[in-house]
Formats: C-alpha cells, sequence, structure tokens
C-alpha cells in the first residue's frame, strides 16, 4: 500500500469512527456471552469447594512485602491479593480434615532487584523451603505430595522462575510441584513450563488506578491501532531478535511512519485514556507471552490484538477470546495494517458489545475487596470445576513419587 493510499485510509478512518460513532459502545451496548462461557463466567463457586490455608511463618509472605512494597503493584502481585483474599473468604475453612485443597501463601516474586525484577536464583530456593516446611508441620502434603495443593506462581514463566526463556526451559518446573496444580499467569501450548492441569490467570494490573482513568464511555475512538512499550531490548538482548521473538520489533519497523499506527516507546500520563479513545490495542509477547496489556485492553474496551503463537489465554473457559480479540501470527506482523483494515464492521461491533459486558471486565481484575465473579472467584472456579479428586491423588501408605533431590544444583540451597 503506498503512502497516498495509506494516509487517505487513516483520514477514512479517522472520520468515519469520530463522526459516525460506529466504533463507539456505550454502557448499555453490550452482549452477554452465549452458551457455557457465559455461564461459567457467571459461576459463585461459594458452597462449592473448601480451602485450608497453611499459617507460614511471614519471613515467607508478610515480611517480604514490608521489606519491599513494590510488590504490591508490579503485575505479579496476584500472589499477595490471592493470599489476602482467602484469608476472608467464605471458601476458607480452618480444618483442614474437610479441605478440597490446601493453600501455601509464599511470595515468591517479592524478593526484588533493584530494579524491581524477580530475583530468579532465589524464588525456587524459597518455594522448595516452604514445601519442606508443610511436608515437616503437616500431614497432607504427605498423603498426596502435594495433588490436592495449589501454589500460585506468576512468574514470567510460571514455576520454572525465569524471565529468559531459555533458561527457564533449561530449569523446567520445579520438580516437587510436579504433582499440585499451579495458578499462574504464563501459558503457551506444548511448553515446558506449562503443565497439564494449570490454571492460566491475568496479571496483576491495578483496579483502583484504572478506575480514576475511565473517560466517558461514548468517547469517540479516534485511534485506529495503538501500543506503548518497548520494541527493543537491548540490555539484555544486545544482538536482537530474541526478545519477543523479533514480533515487537517487527511491528516498529514495518509500521513506525504508518498513520494507522499510534505506536511508541514513551509512557504518557494519558496512557489509560489513550486505550479507551482506541479500536485496537497491540498485546505482544516480550520476553513472556503475556502481560498487563491483555487486562488493560478488555478492562478499557480496546480490541486486543494478541501476537504471540500457541499462548495460553486467561480463563480460557470462561472468556471467548477468539469473540473479543483478534489474533495475529507472529510471522504475519509485517500485514498486520491489511488485517486489521480487512475486518468488517460488524465484526469490530460485536467484539466491542462483548467487550463492554461488565463481567467481562471484572473477570480480569484483582479488586479490593473483592467483587462477584472477579479473577479470585474465576480461580476458585477453575478448582471447584477439578472436584471431586480423582483416586491417583492419594498414595498409598509408604508410596512416594516426587524426588526431593531433583533439580539444578543452585535450587537446593537453603533459602
Amino acid at each position: 500500500m503506498g503512502t497516498g493510499s495509506v494516509r487517505a485510509l487513516a483520514l477514512a478512518l479517522a472520520v468515519f469512527l469520530a463522526c459516525s460513532g460506529i466504533a463507539v459502545v456505550t454502557a448499555q451496548e453490550t452482549e452477554r456471552i452465549e452458551g457455557s462461557a457465559g455461564d461459567v463466567l457467571e459461576d459463585n463457586p461459594v458452597g462449592r469447594l473448601k480451602v485450608y490455608v497453611y499459617d507460614l511463618p511471614s519471613k515467607y509472605n508478610k515480611k517480604l512485602l514490608k521489606k519491599d512494597p513494590r510488590c504490591l503493584n508490579h503485575m505479579f502481585a496476584a500472589e499477595i491479593f490471592m493470599h489476602r483474599f482467602l484469608l476472608s473468604s467464605a471458601v476458607r475453612t480452618f480444618n483442614p480434615e474437610e479441605a478440597d485443597w490446601f493453600y501455601t501463601p509464599v511470595y515468591t516474586t517479592c524478593d526484588l532487584t533493584p530494579k524491581g525484577l524477580p530475583l530468579p536464583f532465589k524464588s525456587p530456593r524459597m518455594m522448595r523451603s516452604a514445601i519442606q516446611l508443610i511436608a515437616t508441620n503437616w500431614p497432607y502434603w504427605n498423603r498426596s505430595e502435594g495433588a490436592d495443593h495449589f501454589f500460585v506462581t506468576p512468574h514470567d514463566f510460571g514455576a520454572c522462575f525465569h524471565y529468559q526463556e531459555e533458561k527457564a526451559i533449561g530449569r523446567g518446573i520445579l520438580p516437587l510441584l510436579q504433582r499440585a496444580t499451579l495458578v499462574q499467569t504464563f501459558g503457551q501450548k506444548n511448553h515446558v513450563c506449562l503443565k497439564d492441569g494449570s490454571i492460566t490467570i491475568p496479571p496483576y494490573a491495578p483496579p483502583q488506578k484504572m478506575q480514576t482513568h475511565l473517560i466517558p464511555a461514548d468517547t469517540p475512538r479516534s485511534i485506529f491501532v495503538y501500543f506503548r512499550g518497548l520494541f527493543y531490548d537491548t540490555g539484555n538482548d544486545p544482538e536482537g531478535g530474541y526478545y519477543a521473538r523479533g514480533a515487537r520489533a517487527s511491528v516498529w519497523e514495518n509500521f513506525k511512519n504508518n498513520p494507522l499506527f499510534d505506536i511508541s516507546t514513551d509512557h504518557p500520563p494519558t496512557y489509560y485514556e489513550d486505550m479507551q479513545r482506541s479500536v485496537f490495542c497491540l498485546c505482544p509477547l516480550g520476553w513472556a507471552p503475556w502481560s498487563p496489556r491483555l487486562v488493560e485492553a478488555v478492562v478499557f474496551g480496546c480490541i486486543p490484538v494478541i501476537i504471540a503463537d500457541d499462548i495460553v489465554l486467561p480463563f480460557a473457559d470462561a472468556i471467548p477470546w477468539e469473540e473479543i480479540g483478534v489474533f495475529v501470527a507472529e510471522e504475519d506482523v509485517p500485514q498486520l495494517d491489511s488485517i486489521l483494515t480487512s475486518i468488517p464492521t460488524d465484526v469490530v461491533l460485536r467484539k466491542q458489545r462483548l467487550l463492554a459486558n461488565p463481567s467481562m471486565k471484572q473477570a480480569m481484575l484483582f479488586p479490593q475487596p473483592a467483587q462477584p465473579g472477579d479473577a479470585f472467584h474465576q480461580i476458585l472456579n477453575g478448582l471447584a470445576r477439578k472436584l471431586p479428586h480423582g483416586s491417583n491423588v492419594f498414595l498409598k501408605p509408604g508410596e512416594r513419587v516426587l524426588n526431593w533431590t531433583a533439580g539444578p544444583p543452585g535450587d537446593l540451597k537453603p533459602w
């Protein structure tokens, strides 16, 4: 497409969107998800399961948070807020004999570098230490070796505990967690760091902060494609091509001068408002396939353009991602403009109506206090659907499956 025709298309789209209001969905113009997905999204888990919360020494959770309050605001904070939610939840039981699930509150992403990143060598040691503690002080881990336990592991690559994929794959999932259910942000099909039965959740994005940036629902969406973030990570990937598997670099090189694309590394104070003025929001992979942009796009009604091959998305049995988003293969990024401009208007409108459904937004958030249908409840729904436990959950007397000495030597050091 020539420069002149691109500019003409951009002008036509801007006039079309701003004047006709065709890509603006008001709060009243919503659409409920049809079929089982809509029913699952609105399920109430209370009464369907009981969770016992282990009372661990504060060095595994509260002391870490007191030492570094940044943990409350970063994208890994789901582990903290899930703990707080369960302490006062109606599904909590103080009698472990009647529990369906056991939860170990350990904040593995709250031991941070000066730049605010989780220390990859400390996370597995911390988790091993917590498991050794519960296995020693309570009988419930040993009877199942964790098969009726769940852990929140919101690291870049889940329980592989590293932000770089190659190193995460080399480490693999912590061996002691092989039988447990992992509740994690990372999800990619056929990947070493995603085990069967895991529950994929959204990353944490601050609900109260986003609430303060809401603009009128009838504001025209005059930005066609929006993205703010890194295209290259020269500090960790100086030669290029490894970060985001080159997808972000391709976005920049192909569309930095395209008037349909409002893309930049700048992060303006109007970031949230700009997403609410946009039709499409790019959600490309970075070091991991997921990022808070997915949450932000859904909350602000901006159609997420998901560029992350084989990604497993949050609560996929409840949220119809194919209906609300656009999936673009990493190798097709150079055709992104033609892909998005060729989507029929009625398809765009329906995606916006679905995104305007409050239950869709609620399912992506960890609000304080918790609210019906939010991400906390979607996690509990996922756990409830795994009940009753199968006969293979509980081991025979004296039976052992896990190898306590397996794993990289560095992970076996005391924490």
